[in-house]
C-alpha cells in the first residue's frame, strides 16, 4: 500500500533517520513509538509529502489518499461546525456534480457513434465506479454519528466554528478526516484534546477502520486497544515489531536478551579463532590454516545489539509540610460565562492525604475549577485553601507559558531559590537536559522537552497540595512512568486531571466527577469508577427494559389485532427484501459487465446503459415500497 523506500534525513550535523525502509499495507494499524524527540512527528510529515528528505523517497499507488492530523492544529474558519465538517464530502459532492453534468449532456445529443459521445461516456463510467466507493446516502448519520462520537452535542451542530477553542477544533478536524475516510490516517497525539469517553469511543471506529492508521499515542491503553504492529525508532532506525504496544515492550527484551546472548557467544567464538591465528601464523606448516582462520573473521557479520536508549528523567518530591486537615473547602460554588453556567453550586471537600483524580467530558469545567482553586478565576459561591496549604499548580498549557526568549538554565535559575540556587545544573540534569542542552532557548525545545521543563520548576518548591491538569500531555512512555512513580511516592495531597487511564490508574483512591454543573464523588481509582459507570448504564437499561415490559402486558389485547396486519406486512417486507437483494446483485454485475465493454460498439454501450437504467429505476422503484411497508411494520 505504502513503501517508504532507504528514507535518510540529516539536520546538519544530526542524523535523524538513517536509511529506514519500511512498508505499510491497508490492514495495518500501527503505534508508532520512541522518546520524545526520536523524529516520530517528522516522520509522519515524511509520509504526508511535508517534510523533504535528505535520501530516499516515499511510494504509493496513484489513487492513494492520506488524512494527516498534527499534534496542534487551530484553522479559522467561519462556517458552523456542521458545515465545517461537511467539507469531508467534497470529493463525493462533486462526482455527484459531474455525474449529473455529463449525464444532462449526454441526455442533449444523438450521436451516439461519435468520439466525443464514447469520451462523455467514459467519463461518466469512471466517476460512477468512483462514487460508488463513498456511502453517499449515509453522508448525514455519519456526520451525526462521528461528531457525537467526539463529545459534540446536536445542539453544537449549528453553532459557529469561532466559538470554539483550539482542542474543539482539532476533534473538528479529526472528524473530517474519519469522515473523508483516506486509505491511510496519521494521528498525532490524538487523544491529548478528547475526554475518557470519547476515547474509548475512537478506539472503537479505529479497530473498525477499512483503511490504514499510523499513529503516536503516549496513552499505553489507546496503543493496545487499536494497533496490531509497533515500529519504535531509535537512533535515527527503526524496528518493526508484528503487536501491540504492551506485547512489544515483551518481545523486544526478549529479542534484545538473545542479541546479548549470541553477541557473547561470538565474542567467544572470536577469541578463540584470534588465540588459534596467533598460534599458527609464525608456523610454516600451518601458515594455510591460519589465513583461513583470518579470512573467516573477516567474512563474519559482526552481532549488533539494538539497545534502547535507557536515558530518562529522574523525578522525586520532596517531603511535603503538614497542612490543616481540610485541604480545599468548596460551598455553592459556581461560575459562569456570560449566560452559559459551567459550574452550578459545587459542594465538596479534599481531605489531606487524599488522592483524587478529576473527570468529566470536555467543557464541563474541569480545567475552570483547578483555575478557581489555584486562586487565578473569579467565581461565586465559596472556594478556601486549609490551613496552611502551600499549593503546586500545573496548568494544561504550563509548558507553553514558559518564557521563550529564555535558555533552559536561565528559566530554572531564576525559579530556584535557597539550597536550590547551587543544585540547578543537576537538577537540569536529572530532567535529561545535559551538556549544551541547558543554553537551549525555550523557543526551540520539543513539547515533551518543555513539559520536563516545567514539571522541574514544580520541585523547586515542598508543596504539599499538587494540582494537576494534564500533566502527561506531551511526555513520552518512560517520562510518564517517572512522573507517575514519583507521584505514587509524594506525600501531600493531590488533585490530578487526565484522560490517560493507564497513568490514572492506581494513582488515586478517589474519582470527583463533573456532570451537567454538578459533582459527584466516588471512592476507588480510575478502573473502578469506569467499571460503576458501565454497570449503572447496565442498571439503567434493565429499568427500561422492565417497564418497556410492563407497557406490553398491558397492549396484549391490542396487540391481537394487530397480529394479521403485522404478518401480512412482513411478508411483503421479506418479499421485498429478496427482490432488492436480487436487483442490487444484477446491477453490480452489470457494472463490472460495463467496466470491460468495447466503447467502440456503440450498439452494446447504448443497450448496457439502458438496461442497467432500467434496473436501477426498478430497484428505486422497489426500495420506496420497502421503506412504506416498513415503516407501516415498525408503527405496529
Amino acid at each position: 500500500m505504502l513503501k517508504l523506500n532507504q528514507i535518510n534525513l540529516h539536520f546538519g550535523e544530526r542524523t535523524l533517520f538513517r536509511s529506514v525502509d519500511l512498508f505499510f499495507t491497508e490492514k495495518d494499524k500501527v503505534g508508532l513509538v520512541g522518546k520524545n524527540g526520536a523524529g516520530k512527528s517528522t516522520l509522519l510529515k515524511v509520509i504526508m509529502g511535508a517534510q523533504p528528505v535528505t535520501g530516499g523517497r516515499v511510494i504509493a499507488p496513484k489513487d492513494f489518499t492520506i488524512g494527516y492530523l498534527p499534534q496542534d492544529l487551530d484553522f479559522i474558519s467561519d462556517l458552523s461546525v456542521k458545515d465545517e465538517v461537511m467539507k469531508a464530502f467534497e470529493e463525493s459532492q462533486s462526482l455527484e456534480a459531474e455525474i449529473e453534468r455529463l449525464s444532462h449532456e449526454l441526455s442533449s445529443r444523438e450521436d451516439y457513434e461519435s468520439e466525443a459521445y464514447i469520451e462523455l461516456m467514459e467519463k461518466l463510467n469512471e466517476a460512477s465506479v468512483r462514487l460508488g466507493v463513498f456511502d453517499v446516502d449515509n453522508q448525514e448519520e455519519r456526520l451525526e454519528r462521528v461528531l457525537m462520537g467526539l463529545g459534540f452535542t446536536r445542539a453544537d451542530f449549528d453553532r459557529p466554528m469561532t466559538a470554539f477553542s483550539g482542542g474543539w477544533k482539532m476533534r473538528i478536524a479529526l472528524a473530517k478526516i474519519l469522515l473523508r475516510q483516506p486509505s491511510l490516517i496519521l494521528l498525532d497525539e490524538p487523544t491529548n484534546h478528547l475526554d475518557i469517553e470519547s476515547v474509548e469511543w475512537l478506539e472503537t471506529y479505529l479497530k473498525d477502520y477499512p483503511g490504514g492508521v499510523i499513529l503516536i499515542s503516549h496513552d499505553r491503553q489507546f496503543l493496545d486497544q487499536v494497533t496490531n504492529r509497533t515500529v519504535e525508532i531509535i537512533n535515527g532506525k527503526t524496528f518493526d515489531y508484528p503487536a501491540s504496544y504492551t506485547r512489544f515492550v515483551e518481545l523486544r527484551q526478549d529479542i534484545i536478551q538473545k542479541q546479548r546472548e549470541a553477541k557473547k557467544n561470538q565474542e567467544k567464538e572470536i577469541k578463540q579463532t584470534q588465540d588459534l591465528i596467533n598460534k599458527f601464523r609464525a608456523k610454516s606448516s600451518k601458515a594455510a590454516f591460519a589465513q583461513g582462520l583470518i579470512k573467516k573473521l573477516d567474512r563474519m557479520d559482526i552481532i549488533e545489539i539494538d539497545e534502547e536508549d535507557t536515558a530518562a528523567m529522574h523525578l522525586r518530591f520532596p517531603p511535603a509540610a503538614r497542612s490543616g486537615k481540610v485541604v480545599v473547602e468548596a460551598k455553592d460554588l459556581s461560575k459562569a460565562f456570560g449566560e452559559k453556567k459551567v459550574l452550578n453550586d459545587l459542594n465538596f471537600e479534599l481531605i489531606r492525604g487524599e488522592r483524587v483524580a478529576l473527570v468529566g467530558k470536555n467543557g464541563v469545567g474541569k480545567t475552570t475549577l483547578t483555575k478557581i482553586i489555584a486562586g487565578l478565576s473569579s467565581y461565586d459561591g465559596h472556594c478556601e485553601l486549609g490551613t496552611q496549604v502551600d499549593i503546586g499548580y500545573y496548568s494544561q498549557n504550563q509548558s507553553e507559558e514558559l518564557p521563550v526568549k529564555q535558555t533552559a538554565l536561565e528559566v530554572i535559575d531564576n525559579a530556584a531559590t535557597g539550597d536550590y540556587r547551587s543544585k540547578v545544573r543537576s537538577l537540569l540534569g536529572a530532567f535529561m537536559f545535559q551538556g549544551d542542552d541547558v543554553f537551549k532557548p525555550v523557543s526551540v525545545l520539543s513539547g515533551g522537552e518543555r513539559a520536563r521543563l516545567a514539571l522541574c520548576k514544580l520541585l523547586l518548591h515542598k508543596f504539599n497540595f499538587l494540582l494537576l491538569d494534564e500533566p502527561t500531555n506531551h511526555l513520552d512512555m518512560r517520562s510518564k512512568d517517572v512522573l507517575k512513580e514519583a507521584l505514587m511516592g509524594f506525600d501531600g495531597t493531590l488533585l490530578v486531571v487526565s484522560h490517560d487511564r493507564d497513568f490514572l490508574k492506581g494513582l488515586t483512591d478517589h474519582v470527583m466527577e463533573i456532570k451537567d454543573g454538578d459533582i459527584t464523588m466516588f471512592p476507588g481509582d480510575i478502573s473502578e469508577f469506569l467499571s460503576t459507570k458501565k454497570a449503572d448504564s447496565i442498571k439503567e437499561f434493565e429499568r427500561v427494559k422492565k417497564k418497556k415490559e410492563v407497557k406490553k402486558v398491558e397492549q396484549k389485547e391490542k396487540s391481537k389485532v394487530n397480529e394479521k396486519e403485522k404478518w401480512q406486512l412482513s411478508k411483503k417486507v421479506g418479499a421485498l427484501e429478496k427482490d432488492i437483494e436480487k436487483l442490487e446483485s444484477e446491477i453490480g454485475a452489470l457494472k463490472e459487465k460495463g467496466a470491460a465493454l468495447d466503447f467502440a460498439d456503440h450498439e452494446a454501450v447504448k443497450g448496457h446503459m439502458e438496461e442497467l437504467s432500467g434496473k436501477e429505476k426498478k430497484l428505486e422503484s422497489k426500495l420506496e415500497e420497502w421503506e412504506k411497508f416498513s415503516d407501516q411494520l415498525n408503527a405496529i
